[in-house]
């Protein structure tokens, strides 16, 4: 299945599929609200507004598989991301990344292998896929990779198209 026609649901209830990025790349990140690493949001919405205008689409999909570090229900979730951190960027619906209930688009993300010995499992909150505008992963960053780090924003600035596709 190519991951543009995963269907996905936003944190507003809208149905649609991971298509509707095509064109775009996109930094797909499980996210949770009480973690270590929350404040990565910041980061992560300074990207955003970074990178948007050339086509960047960053995309949280809250989960709450790791010590139950987002217990909220979606509307509690992307209130707390908007008052909290002025978040913009889209959020899925809250979704497992792991086990029997794995989220398809997390089906296929984690088939690009991470690069080191942990295995091909996300392994905690804020793991992040790069997701070029042809829907193929080129990239993946653990949680400690910070959205500024070198590493992660040359991938981004590489998933960039020459000109910006129209939305």
């Amino acid at each position: 299945m190519s991951l543009h026609e995963i269907p996905l649901t936003l944190n507003d209830g809208t149905e649609t599929s991971f298509g509707r990025f095509a064109g775009h790349p996109v930094l797909v990140v499980n996210v949770a609200s009480k973690c270590g690493y929350t404040r990565q949001y910041d980061g992560l919405e300074a990207l955003y507004e970074e990178f948007r205008d050339r086509g960047l689409v960053v995309l949280g999909v809250p989960c709450n598989q790791f010590a139950g570090q987002e217990p909220g229900t979606d509307s509690e979730i992307e209130e707390f991301c908007r008052v909290n951190f002025g978040v913009s960027f889209p959020l899925a619906a809250k979704a497992d990344v792991l086990g029997k209930n794995q989220h398809p688009l997390y089906a296929e993300l984690t088939k690009f292998p991470a690069g080191d010995d942990l295995g091909e499992k996300v392994k905690w909150n804020f793991e992040k896929f790069l997701v070029n505008g042809e829907g193929e992963v080129v990239g993946r960053f653990r949680s400690a990779t910070e959205p500024d780090s070198a590493e992660l924003r040359g991938a981004i600035e590489s998933a960039l198209p020459e000109r910006v596709p129209a939305p």
